[in-house]
């Protein structure tokens, strides 16, 4: 058993049983969208996050596991570990009581204290802390020697051993945590000599700024660190230091006399230039991380809705990435995403060659079979809409137009992903082809970019960078292993986030695809090379090949299970093609019939379900949007306007709409509905259709306030 799975089976309030077998998967080389889909039996049906969890935790006590080994050695080489000091740290899963305990053995710089001790004070430091002389002074003289000049030397130094005493402590510690806990306030002021830069403006509500940081956002925090880090503002944390110090000196002075005197004056000493700056410091580390993890969460969830969001499918689409002055740059794209023709032109000022742009799209659509038009909302966005439209409206059918988020495509246009597809084409037809394609399968076309680009975070670029990468690494591996990848048609870095395949093994595939043709089954795979038996393990169900021979090569049943529906066919009469085809069928069939000792009930509805719809994407549909046509611009904007608009990113704080003017506006949480609302995940999804209420506009600040409440 692994030496971490009760811990982590009571931290998570999960199974014994379901956290060691899933431990053991992981060890095995397992992925966690393998675990949680095709090892329901093993894990207790534990699903992807709390598989994660397991996995996180599992990493940070591996991790702690190794620091405590560093600090036993630290203490034996000192010749200071005692057996009850051992049993401690061992018995210890708890960072910052394994540091405390760490303290006082910790090799540091040559402190007060340090070198107080090294002029033989430390007798005298312990006569004070008795607090039972009436004459401290008179037992100082006995120290007055050597580099010691006179008494009040040799009491500061005493004193100074003491500070440094009553900063290790634990109790003074945990009592100083507990203080800041609960009355720690967080301040924030502007540096004066940037308080009139344009810079600074955007931090203007945090110019002289204090709340309690129990109470802090996420957001504000991420805000003030930012302002902090730029050099704008000044950020401190402090609980209430009177308080403070009263509570420390109660703990360490016993007596009214002199020697109580002069631990008090330690003690506040201790607490100012000691114990506070250390607490602050870690409360300001702990207050970043939890606020590093809310926007780590917000960012994660935001990233699983785009890399989710409706597909339109395999259509034949045309893309054009909006502009004036250098014009539209307009691709024509295959059912498959392949790149047919590509052509610039100029409808709008300054140019304003609009006849000659008519003639070309026109005919681009007769020539290329056009079905849906994807254009990017940028620059001139707005205006080439329109254009469009009025240029479409006589043809039938007409391609239905959709307007695409273009963030992130000049990033993969400059990118080597884009460089590799078309090195021959130069960024503005790759931004263009990246735009047509998020149209067609969104999913597969913004795993190219690093997610951190895409625009859908919250401060994303000031959190701890290796927590981001892993959970947003995750994301995209859950979201491309949930829909599923067609064999013959994923890029190579779309197979690279695949279950148990890799850059490698990603790049081999494509390959062979290129030497040998479409793959017919999904047997095939293992004749890639250095594709193996467990690579094909854990990839094999989540790979789709349409059209196969075996129909169960297009659905999520893993080939492992093809014996179990195999043998349901056979019971029923009937081929496998047949009873995929027949919901008649698969009605009759008593799963319980088929269970075994490798195979449940999970597993086993898990299989019905993919008979019931083979291959199915489980997006959402995609639908036409309009915004409203008389506005254009944030000048045409009007406080009580109603409009509609689309959701383009949530925080915690509210959601931010595209109402058609170039500038997002924020529907802050209070104004997401009627009701009190905690997540705004609640109320809105990302890219949802949405109206909302013109409330106020900054137009200094290029700033939009919006309402959802009371808007049907």
């Amino acid at each position: 058993m692994n030496q971490f799975t009760k811990f982590i089976a009571q931290r998570l309030n999960l199974h014994e049983k379901s956290v060691e077998n899933t431990l053991a998967l992981l060890e095995e080389g397992c992925t966690i969208p393998f675990i949680s889909r095709y090892r329901k039996e093993r894990t207790g049906n534990l699903d992807e996050v709390q598989i994660a969890h397991i996995s996180d935790l599992n990493d940070r006590l591996k991790e702690m596991q190794k620091r405590k080994e560093t600090i036993c050695k630290t203490i034996t080489e000192q010749e200071k570990m005692t057996p009850e000091l051992q049993q401690r740290i061992d018995d210890c899963w708890d960072s910052t009581e394994l540091e405390d305990i760490y303290l006082p053995f910790k090799p540091k710089r040559r402190t007060r204290a340090q070198v107080a001790r090294e002029r033989g004070l430390e007798p005298l430091a312990k006569i004070i802390m008795l607090q039972r002389e009436n004459n401290p002074k008179l037992a100082a003289q006995k120290f007055v020697k050597g580099e010691i000049a006179n008494v009040d030397e040799a009491i500061q130094g005493a004193q100074d051993i003491i500070a440094e005493h009553i900063s290790e402590n634990e109790v003074s510690r945990n009592q100083l945590r507990g203080a800041f806990r609960r009355t720690a306030s967080i301040t924030s002021k502007v540096v004066k000599s940037k308080q009139d830069t344009d810079e600074a403006q955007k931090y203007r509500d945090y110019f002289d700024w204090t709340e309690p940081l129990r109470r802090c956002s996420s957001h504000r925090l991420l805000a003030m660190r930012r302002g902090e880090s730029e050099g704008i503002l000044r950020v401190s944390i402090s609980p209430i230091d009177e308080e403070c110090i009263e509570r420390l000196q109660r703990q360490y002075v016993r007596y009214r006399s002199a020697c109580g005197t002069l631990v008090a004056e330690a003690a506040e000493d201790a607490y100012k230039r000691l114990l506070k700056p250390s607490i602050e410091n870690e409360y300001a580390a702990l207050s970043k991380e939890q606020a590093d993890e809310e926007a780590i969460t917000v960012f994660s969830e935001n990233l699983r809705q785009l890399l989710l969001s409706a597909p339109l499918g395999q259509k034949r689409v045309m893309g054009i990435d909006p502009g004036f002055r250098t014009g539209c740059k307009v691709v024509c794209l295959d059912a498959q995403g392949n790149l047919l023709h590509h052509d610039a032109i100029f409808p709008h000022p300054p140019v304003n060659k609009r006849m000659q742009a008519s003639v070309a799209v026109e005919r681009m659509i007769d020539k290329y079979h056009i079905e849906a038009i994807a254009i990017g909302n940028g620059t001139a966005s707005r205006e080439t809409v329109d254009f469009i439209k009025s240029l479409i409206s006589h043809l039938s059918p007409a391609p239905k137009v959709f307007t695409v988020s273009e963030d992130g495509a000049s990033v993969y246009s400059a990118s080597k992903v884009a460089r590799d597809e078309f090195p021959d084409e130069d960024v503005t037809v790759r931004g263009a082809v990246s735009i047509g394609r998020r149209l067609m399968d969104p999913l597969a076309e913004l795993v190219k970019i690093d997610p951190k680009s895409i625009g859908v975070g919250q401060y994303q670029h000031d959190v701890d960078q290796t927590k981001l990468k892993h959970s947003l690494d995750q994301t995209v591996e859950s979201c491309v292993n949930l829909v599923g990848v067609n064999l013959n048609t994923a890029s190579q870095h779309l197979l690279t986030y695949v279950s148990g395949l890799g850059p490698v093994l990603a790049k081999n595939i494509v390959d062979y695809r290129k030497d040998n043709g479409a793959f017919t089954s999904r047997s095939q795979l293992k004749k890639v090379p250095r594709l193996g038996p467990a690579a094909y393990q854990q990839c094999a169900g989540f790979l789709r090949i349409n059209d196969a021979k075996n129909p169960l090569d297009n659905s999520a049943v893993h080939p492992e299970s093809y014996h179990i529906v195999e043998e349901m066919a056979h019971d029923c009469g009937c081929s496998v093609a047949e009873l995929v085809n027949d919901k008649t069928l698969q009605k009759t069939i008593d799963i319980k019939k088929y269970v075994r000792e490798d195979v449940g009930i999970p597993t086993l509805t898990d299989i019905m379900s993919e008979l019931e719809k083979p291959g199915r994407d489980p997006r959402e549909q995609l639908e036409e949007f309009e915004f409203d046509p008389n506005v254009k611009e944030i000048d045409d904007l009007v406080e009580g306007m109603v409009l509609p608009g689309i959701v383009t990113n949530i925080t915690n704080f509210g959601c931010f709409v595209d109402i058609g003017v170039h500038q997002d506006g924020l529907v802050h949480v209070s104004q997401l509905a009627d009701r009190f609302v905690r997540d705004p995940n609640e109320v809105v999804k990302l890219h949802q259709h949405v109206k909302v209420r013109v409330m106020e506009v900054d137009l200094r600040r290029n700033r939009i306030s919006l309402s959802m409440k009371g808007v049907e």
